[in-house]
């Protein structure tokens, strides 16, 4: 039983999703709701995430909204260092700032600005030693920036009982078909 579950995944960029409106969130945060559920069936206390734009703040949205039918579910934003997002636009700064007071619990694992590279493989050495397992919006066929948090809970899986998922490019097409033929069936009834 995953009772503290680390999620993360793909930049918004790197989906190619620009935007609410994009019919590729739709699929996403669909996803993002089936995957919380079962989790937090199987008995998921602690969803831990970090603040990065696309799947982990999706992540967050998505288990916020299933806050009401699930009110022991406790939500974590876990920031790699100090000023995190402080570069970017104002209004996904305003969107940051937001979840991190809508969540239960936020600090950084680095108080101190971002200085180097070592914050970040910290980071994601604290994220797979602090949880039972880990959820990964991530297809080795598409490497990207979830790649290196895959490989810290790939090692962690190696040295205990630490279950890695993935949720890949055909799980999502899937999804995204799933999801068609219900609205499609929903619209004839």
């Amino acid at each position: 039983m995953r009772q503290r579950l680390w999620l993360s995944g793909y930049r918004a960029w790197e989906l190619n999703v620009y935007g609410d409106q994009d019919p590729k969130l739709k699929v996403l945060k669909y996803s993002l709701k089936m995957q919380l559920r079962q989790a937090l069936d199987d008995g998921l206390q602690w969803l831990i995430t970090g603040g990065e734009l696309g799947i982990e703040q999706w992540a967050i949205a998505e288990a916020l909204a299933l806050k009401p039918e699930y009110p022991g579910l406790q939500i974590a934003m876990m920031l790699p260092y100090a000023e995190f997002g402080h570069q970017w636009q104002p209004e996904k700064q305003a969107s940051l700032a937001q979840l991190r007071q809508a969540v239960d619990f936020s600090r950084e694992t680095s108080t101190r600005p971002y200085s180097q590279p070592a914050q970040l493989s910290g980071y994601n050495r604290f994220m797979a030693q602090h949880t039972d397992g880990a959820l990964f919006y991530y297809d080795p066929d598409f490497p990207g920036k979830p790649q290196y948090a895959y490989r810290v809970a790939q090692a962690e899986a190696d040295r205990r009982d630490y279950q890695v998922q993935t949720v890949t490019m055909p799980d999502l097409e899937d999804v995204g078909r799933g999801l068609a033929e219900a609205e499609n069936s929903d619209f004839q009834n």
